[in-house]
């Protein structure tokens, strides 16, 4: 691969703004960074803003691609394709597929992640950005445990998180929440939600999760990072902080978004609540925890394009500095997952980049993935390593 040029674009670096940089490519990462043109031949920015690609550590979208309505199955290798372009044109270049071993509760079974895990493996060479697996381990779904301890210690699991989404606490502390919302997301009624929702309550016992301590510790000692999930207590929080957690997602109140912090956990809560300002279940809004000193970073959740936009929201709102903004999405969730090579505009990282035009709502115009363009809208003049 030959060395590529980027010039003339407002670079976000970690710690500051070039408002005028060149930035060099070779063989898939940064080698240079500077203030000024480039010395030789290069792609015009036009002054847009050139920032680190997207990370996302928590994305459900593969489970709707792949059934986009109850009883709507797709391929496996047609999912995975239309939602890699997906990310691409959202700017995200590592993405964090989350996989639910769940207990049979609409599209998330055991045997459904098993497939997708499998499916990633054989597909992974041929799409245009870097995926990886999120295991989500539901702590009442016993049966699955023995697998998901496999897959973690055959490193096919990049990130686990450790749920409990028994009604009656958690994200559905309220049960009539609860009902009405799988009532929607099943395409069933509530009153058959209703009676699934009362034999379900309680199963969260010390039993089950002890089993997935086993998981958490067999995480640490493979080197992959543990998640907490829906945390409404400081004692929740300190439960699966013991199991190896280092991660608290999408804490439902301040109290255990705080208490995460005390522990030296990374808070992270979804894009789609930062740029709407509040949570769809009416738990803790992602502008408060950002408020309150307690927000480290930003998921994509169920939707990729609110990563930038809340971004952009974020620092126009001055609420953060750019480079703060920006480290959200980017150099916040590679940290936490362990991921070192990617996230920052630095010399010897991962040349994964969006350029990004400033309009009203901010448009993403190319998306670099270690080198290689993997989405460009045909707005600016492209040179040729850019379409080859």
């Amino acid at each position: 691969m030959t060395t590529e040029w980027i010039e003339n674009a407002r670079l976000i670096l970690p710690d500051q703004v070039i408002a005028c940089g060149a930035l060099r490519m070779e063989d898939g990462m940064i080698t240079d960074l500077r203030e000024g043109g480039a010395p030789g031949p290069a792609l015009d920015a036009q002054g847009m803003t050139l920032l680190p690609g997207l990370v996302d550590l928590h994305g459900d979208m593969i489970e709707r691609e792949l059934e986009p309505r109850p009883g709507t199955r797709f391929d496996h290798d047609l999912a995975w394709m239309e939602l890699d372009k997906r990310l691409a044109t959202s700017g995200v270049t590592t993405a964090f597929a989350s996989v639910s071993f769940a207990d049979g509760l609409g599209l998330r079974t055991d045997s459904r992640a098993l497939e997708i895990i499998q499916e990633l493996q054989v597909h992974r060479p041929h799409l245009l950005i870097d995926h990886r697996l999120h295991a989500r381990y539901e702590v009442s779904n016993t049966a699955c445990q023995p697998h998901l301890l496999e897959l973690l210690q055959q490193r096919q699991i990049d990130l686990l998180s450790l749920m409990d989404h028994t009604p009656g606490q958690g994200q559905y502390r309220d049960l009539e929440t609860y009902v009405q919302y799988l009532a929607r997301w099943l395409g069933q009624s509530a009153q058959s939600v209703r009676e699934l929702a009362e034999h379900r309550m309680g199963a969260g016992t010390a039993e089950v999760w002890s089993l997935g301590a086993a998981l958490g510790a067999e995480a640490c000692q493979q080197g992959i990072a543990v998640a907490s999930h829906d945390d409404d207590t400081a004692q929740k929080v300190a439960l699966v902080n013991d199991m190896g957690a280092t991660i608290s997602e999408f804490p439902v109140t301040l109290d255990a978004a705080q208490a995460a912090c005390r522990l030296g956990m990374m808070v992270f809560m979804g894009a789609p609540n930062a740029l709407r300002g509040r949570s769809h279940g009416g738990n803790l809004s992602a502008l408060d925890a950002l408020e309150a000193g307690v927000l480290h970073g930003l998921a994509a959740d169920y939707s990729p394009m609110t990563m930038l936009q809340a971004v952009w929201r974020i620092a126009r709102e001055e609420r953060l500095s750019w480079p703060a903004a920006a480290a959200l999405v980017t150099s916040a969730p590679a940290h936490a997952t362990g991921f070192t090579d990617r996230g920052r505009l630095e010399v010897g990282t991962r040349a994964d980049l969006v350029l990004v035009e400033d309009q009203v709502r901010p448009r993403i115009r190319l998306t670099v993935c270690r080198g290689r363009s993997v989405f460009h809208d045909g707005a600016l003049n492209i040179p040729q390593w850019v379409v080859a």
